[in-house]
């Protein structure tokens, strides 16, 4: 069953939005008023739309201040944007920032409807489908699936990062998904799950005879993923002298397989992760400067399953949805407050994991918060690693001495023993804004 559009309209004209309100509904779309372009963001923040059509002078975020925020947060949504003021020049601006259409008012009727109806076929057309297994309410993983799909676009190399469970290689997948090469192989591998020998071999290929038990012809993962996307997860594994090699592929844009004295061209994103801190292995001469600063031409950082709580909830209705044959259809509220509230270390993995052990012991339909506590009992020795550990202490460490001087950094940078500049700087990493706390 085909879904009916749902339309924003945004404007300061009350009477203006109840006409354009009835000719919509009378065309059988969905239509959501507001008033300027702050509520629209809000709006958005928790319900969808197939199209927004916004005044251009409003008071506070005006037309196009409000298309540049849906481009980085909803990026595929089409704007139209309306105005009595038209000219030339800013149709001329609004189209080349990427708005669908510019109407003026008194606004024809019919070709209001005809530029709808463009609008929501372009829609449909770039779908969500390339961020369909990621999950998510969160601003700030809206706020990074946006920026994932605007890269997507180009070939410039990533580097995600964030701490172990969190989701990396989907992330990548989308990424992906949403780029030109998506008909082209997406090929994964963990840089620290191989030998240095094995590894190299893996990644170049390798003639036969090469080394020992090479038997035959190897092509390698960036000859078999040629046209496509090669994502190297935990990049910050990879052995220094192998660091060297990739940063010569990079460059160059050639391979030379192991025991061979020809080199390959090949044509390969590249997409790498780590859990890492690469910053501090380049100081402790773990890793390459240059090779860092080849990989990460953009960087995404994903949040840990903690900062994103609200997520928990829609997380795991997704996860029983997946598990359709299964009797469990939900949790009771005091199982889904254990959830929400629980620490997870191991980030989304790990509730995944637990998911699935409370599935494995459920005999109702709905789970008993009994299950969820002897789930995450069981779990009770899973350990972060010792970096992301340090980081999660730093974080909560930050919140406690903003909270305790109630924002004021030169209070909270003295009590810390760090100079302002550092404290600064560890409040950008741990992305905390002192407003919150004042």
């Amino acid at each position: 069953m085909k879904r009916t559009p749902q339309i924003l309209l945004v404007d300061d004209d009350i009477s203006l939005l109840r006409l354009l309100t009835l000719r919509l509904e009378a065309e059988n779309y969905l239509v959501d008023c507001v008033n300027s372009g702050e509520l629209a963001l809000k709006w958005l923040a928790t319900k969808r739309a197939d199209l927004v059509i916004t005044d251009l002078r409003m008071e506070g975020i005006d037309g196009l201040a409000l298309f540049g925020k849906i481009q980085q947060l909803h990026p595929g949504l089409q704007v139209i944007i309306m105005t009595a003021h038209g000219s030339i020049p800013e149709a001329v601006t609004a189209t080349q920032q990427g708005v669908f259409s510019f109407i003026t008012k008194p606004i024809n009727r019919d070709v209001f409807i005809s530029a709808i109806q463009d609008a929501l076929q372009q829609t449909s057309q770039s779908s969500e489908e390339w961020r369909s297994e990621i999950v998510t309410n969160n601003e700030r993983m809206e706020t990074l699936l946006g920026q994932a799909y605007q890269v997507a676009q180009s070939d410039v190399s990533i580097l995600i990062t964030g701490a172990s469970g969190t989701g990396k290689e989907l992330l990548a997948r989308a990424v992906h998904k949403a780029s030109p090469r998506q008909t082209k192989p997406f090929i994964a591998i963990n840089c620290g799950a191989l030998p240095e020998h094995l590894l190299e071999s893996e990644l170049f290929g390798h003639v036969k005879g090469a080394f020992t038990g090479a038997i035959s012809e190897h092509s390698g993962l960036f000859f078999s993923a040629n046209g496509g996307t090669l994502f190297l997860d935990e990049i910050g594994d990879m052995p220094i002298t192998l660091q060297v090699k990739l940063l010569r592929a990079l460059q160059d844009r050639e391979i030379r397989p192991v025991g061979s004295t020809h080199s390959i061209s090949f044509d390969v994103r590249i997409i790498s992760a780590t859990h890492c801190d690469l910053e501090d292995a380049m100081k402790n001469q773990r890793f390459r400067e240059d090779l860092y600063y080849r990989l990460k031409v953009i960087k995404l950082k994903i949040p840990t399953l903690a900062e994103r709580a609200e997520d928990i909830p829609v997380l795991v209705r997704y996860l029983l949805e997946r598990k359709q044959l299964h009797k469990a259809k939900g949790y009771s509220p005091e199982a889904m407050q254990m959830l929400t509230a629980a620490p997870w270390p191991g980030n989304v993995r790990q509730l995944v994991n637990v998911i699935d052990q409370t599935l494995a012991f459920a005999t109702t339909p709905i789970i008993p918060v009994a299950l969820v506590a002897q789930a995450l009992e069981n779990q009770a020795c899973y350990l972060p690693s010792f970096n992301d550990a340090r980081a999660e202490f730093e974080r909560n460490y930050l919140n406690k001495v903003m909270s305790i001087t109630e924002g004021n950094v030169a209070h909270a940078a003295k009590i810390s023993q760090r100079n302002r500049t550092d404290f600064y700087k560890l409040l950008s990493k741990y992305n905390i804004e002192t407003s919150q706390f004042h």
